[in-house]
């Protein structure tokens, strides 16, 4: 008897040890219920101490337990100090960083290497990323504290960087103990040099991602009639930013996009032309005006552009999320300023509506002019619509500023890759947005603003995006060494003559435009610089100070 109630007596007594068989916690109690369903004969055959030992095994797999920690049977303060010890981050290293698509490190991967460079061909558009800590009591994350351990993310034209965190997270506020770098390369389109026989190719649309169902797709031969016999003297100026157009390419065959000349590629109005404007003729047309940008970073790279455009030089710049002005353009003759749109990384409380962020940038820009003399350009990748249109006209209205001079620029290409931690447009989201994009474009010009196209001059060429998770930016600023030069001084947009088609390099174009500088930073992306340049002739031409501007 007395060894009974000793026995009782102990079972009562808090120890170091914890009831696991029967479970003490509901939640264990209830997978211990399961089990012996399945297996009802463990008991008979002598399986109840392995059975013990699987919800031994669970528990710590999955951390489900008791949620006052120790069942009772210990102190919290004694769990608590246990629970730190054994969650403590000792070795802040990789063990592994495994990719899908597999990539090839430079160096080969080591826990003691913390920067590493790969490349991709121009068709890998997506990496996805894991890491394997060493101490599997360290934390990874992806590019920022909170970010995923394994993710998918999209690799722009040139370098991308990913960041791979490895931290300790057994105190209440985390600590990054090590940070492995990640420079992706994704190589440019494959190109081959231009040969004396070539054929010219025009594309609206990539076959990879069909936008209009009821149009072809890729590349197909130009016929004589097209715009390869057209010249200039048979074309006029275009009426709006908004032309139909197409991208041509010199190649050998358009069935074959691998045996084109990419570097000479370039957009073409259909029936039309958009002058392209020497310096002077621009710092002429852009004196005494006030240029206001309302948008999303699209936006903002326009705005870059046009300042090296005018300036010659881009001295400064930042990735301004709030409304900046600067004075410092064509010799402070040209005012601009700029207001992020939309905030996305307020709560949706905080938000400024579009009408408040239009008026802020109003009274930013204080004083204005009720002509054209002052400019307001407004657009982004894909939060436009016409209810914006709507609100835009009245508080101009309201503000007495109906005579201005107001650019749409319309939707583009972007959020079309399963990318983690953003939205991801289907094929049928991407049509969708075309007749959002069409709306947008008509209700413009009902309400008399000019208009520039994105939507059609990106969607045929969406692979060459740039860095950044939504795929939707096709600029880029870069600093620049005092040697460089850069590329789009070089490169060719727009050519209607007779002389451009018997030689592709066509008009010496804006090499002659450029040469000179010296200037620090560069906006490149030739994609930004064709729909930069139609906003620039669009600005001019209507103002009709540049009527002998070359063709682009």
């Amino acid at each position: 008897m007395l060894l009974l109630l000793q026995f009782l007596w102990q079972l009562k007594t808090p120890g170091p040890f914890e009831l696991l068989y029967p479970a003490s916690s509901q939640a264990l109690s209830d997978l211990q219920r399961c089990l012996d369903q399945r297996f009802h004969r463990a008991e008979g055959s002598g399986k109840g101490v392995l059975l013990a030992t699987l919800l031994d095994w669970v528990r710590n797999q999955t951390e489900i337990g008791d949620p006052e920690g120790q069942g009772g049977r210990s102190s919290p303060e004694v769990s608590q100090n246990s629970l730190s010890e054994k969650e403590r981050c000792s070795d802040p290293h990789l063990r592994q960083v495994y990719t899908d698509p597999p990539l090839v490190l430079t160096p080969p991967f080591s826990p003691w290497v913390k920067e590493y460079r790969a490349e991709v061909p121009f068709d890998v558009v997506t990496v996805r990323i894991r890491a394997e800590p060493v101490d599997r009591h360290c934390q990874v994350h992806l590019d920022e504290r909170r970010g995923p351990r394994t993710a998918n993310y999209p690799v722009g034209l040139g370098n991308s960087r990913i960041s791979v965190l490895v931290m300790d997270e057994s105190e209440p506020e985390p600590v990054v103990m090590t940070i492995y770098t990640l420079n992706i390369f994704r190589e440019s389109r494959p190109s081959l040099p231009m040969f004396d026989e070539y054929v010219m190719c025009g594309f609206v649309q990539d076959c990879g991602l069909v936008v209009q169902p009821d149009q072809p797709c890729g590349l197909e031969p130009l016929p004589g009639t097209s715009i390869s016999g057209k010249t200039q003297a048979s074309l006029g100026p275009c009426s709006s930013g908004d032309a139909p157009g197409r991208w041509v390419v010199p190649c050998l065959s358009c069935s074959d996009n691998r045996t084109c000349d990419w570097r000479e590629v370039s957009w073409h109005p259909d029936d039309c032309y958009h002058p392209l404007l020497a310096r002077p003729q621009l710092q002429n047309c852009m004196m005494g005006r006030k240029v206001l940008f309302i948008g999303d970073s699209t936006n903002r790279g326009m705005m870059y552009y046009l300042m090296e455009r005018v300036n010659a030089t881009l001295d400064d710049w930042d990735k301004a999320h709030d409304t900046v002005v600067y004075h410092n353009v064509n010799e402070g003759r040209t005012p601009i300023s700029y207001s992020y749109y939309p905030q996305f990384w307020l709560e949706k409380a905080r938000r400024p509506t579009f009408e408040q962020a239009l008026e802020q940038l109003i009274e930013r820009s204080r004083p204005l002019e009720n002509s054209p003399q002052t400019v307001l350009v407004t657009g982004g990748v894909q939060w436009l619509n016409t209810n914006h249109l709507n609100i835009l006209h009245e508080v101009l209205k309201r503000e007495n500023l109906l005579n201005i001079l107001v650019v749409i620029k319309s939707l583009g290409m972007g959020f079309h890759l399963p990318v983690d931690g953003i939205r991801s447009l289907s094929l049928r989201g991407v049509q969708d947005l075309y007749n959002v994009n069409e709306d947008i474009l008509t209700t413009a010009k009902l309400y008399g603003y000019e208009v520039i196209d994105t939507f059609r001059i990106t969607m045929g060429r969406y692979k060459e995006f740039l860095q950044g998770k939504c795929a939707c930016h096709f600029h880029e600023v870069e600093k620049l060494t005092f040697s460089e030069e850069p590329l789009h001084r070089k490169m060719k947009l727009f050519r209607h003559s007779e002389e451009s088609r018997a030689r592709p390099s066509g008009l010496p174009a804006l090499q002659d435009l450029w040469s000179g500088s010296n200037s620090p930073y560069h906006v490149k992306g030739s994609i930004n610089q064709v729909y930069s340049e139609v906003l620039l002739s669009r600005l001019c031409w209507r103002s009709g100070r540049n009527a002998t501007a070359r063709s682009l």
